[in-house]
């Protein structure tokens, strides 16, 4: 089963609002939180510093986003801030502007309540791993009832470290709608506790972790309200589609956009009046302070000719910090 959150995030249209760094419960070995993003207040709309509420819309729009997930750190902590974040989206974008939120504590009913009438659609809990197994007559029990009373609909979201049969006992239960169960990965932002704790990569692999997924598609991924998400399906289609959905919006005339998203375009330190006088319409470029972005199809075709000497054909990310992918130097 595929929820209506993950559904989105599969076409790409699920921008990540990280909303607080912090997590005061406890410091889990597998966080994958990078340097950049732990124990900070700094929010971020996808890649974006947030500094304004602007900040936030522009992001959606420019990735014609369908929905929010909201994540951190834990958005409880900072229940103020989440629950402004949510009344913003929906009066912009309106109620079918879904909303998801992962957190790793319960809450209680107060936040349940707050959280509903701010305008989230669906809460997806972590419960601590050590937890995993007793849960039941628990607050976590307890919670996933609250949150429904409330108008939410409750789930959890777990990392595949082992299988764990008494979330499908819940699912049978009807106190959770779903249970996705994400591939355990190593990060830049884990993989040194990671090694400590006895984990290593899988063979072949960047990030999955070499172990427990056999045993989760055999014991629970078979159930139809379980949704397992692999760590390749991440990367090279809900990755790749949210870059796709965000490079037709923001491409110039002369920017190629590739099957993986990206914008591809030349670079040269010609002035622009020298492509002028070649006859390169203005559509075609686009004047920065210290260089000239131009089509690179005639870039590659001025510089093989002799016109100008130099150049570089440039692939980046249409995201706002604009990480480059490949440079590749003509000359």
């Amino acid at each position: 089963m595929i929820s209506k959150g993950c559904e989105q995030c599969a076409q790409g249209g699920k921008m990540v609002l990280f909303v607080y760094g912090y997590c005061d419960q406890r410091d889990c070995f597998y966080c994958p939180l990078g340097e950049n993003r732990k124990n900070v207040t700094q929010v971020y709309a996808n890649e974006r510093p947030v500094e304004s509420d602007e900040d936030v819309i522009a992001e959606a729009k420019k990735m014609d986003a369908l929905g929010t997930s909201i994540t951190g750190g834990e958005p409880q902590e900072a229940l103020e801030r989440t629950c402004r974040y949510l009344r913003l989206l929906k009066d912009e974008f309106g109620e079918d502007h879904h909303t998801h939120l992962y957190t790793g504590i319960t809450g209680g009913r107060e936040n349940m309540r707050r959280l509903s009438e701010a305008g989230l659609d669906e809460i997806r809990f972590h419960p601590p791993y050590e937890q995993w197994g007793d849960l039941h007559g628990t607050e976590w029990e307890e919670i996933l009832y609250v949150a429904r009373e409330e108008g939410l609909t409750p789930a959890f979201e777990i990392p595949g470290i082992r299988a764990e049969p008494e979330f499908l006992d819940f699912l049978d239960e009807g106190a959770a709608d779903f249970c996705n169960v994400n591939e355990f990965e190593m990060s830049d932002g884990n993989y040194e506790r990671m090694q400590e704790a006895g984990y290593e990569l899988q063979d072949g692999h960047m990030s999955a972790v070499e172990g427990s997924k056999d045993a989760i598609l055999e014991e629970m991924a078979s159930h139809e309200q379980v949704y397992f998400c692999t760590s390749v399906f991440k990367d090279a289609a809900q990755h790749r589609s949210r870059l796709k959905r965000m490079a037709k919006n923001v491409r110039r005339e002369f920017d190629e956009v590739t099957e993986d998203g990206t914008l591809v375009y030349g670079k040269t330190w010609t002035s622009p009046e020298e492509l002028d006088a070649l006859g390169v319409p203005e559509e075609f470029y686009t004047v920065k302070s210290e260089h000239v972005e131009v089509a690179w199809w005639l870039l590659e075709e001025m510089v093989e000719e002799g016109d100008i000497t130099e150049g570089e054909i440039v692939e980046q990310y249409p995201t706002y910090d604009g990480q480059v992918v490949e440079r590749t130097p003509l000359a």
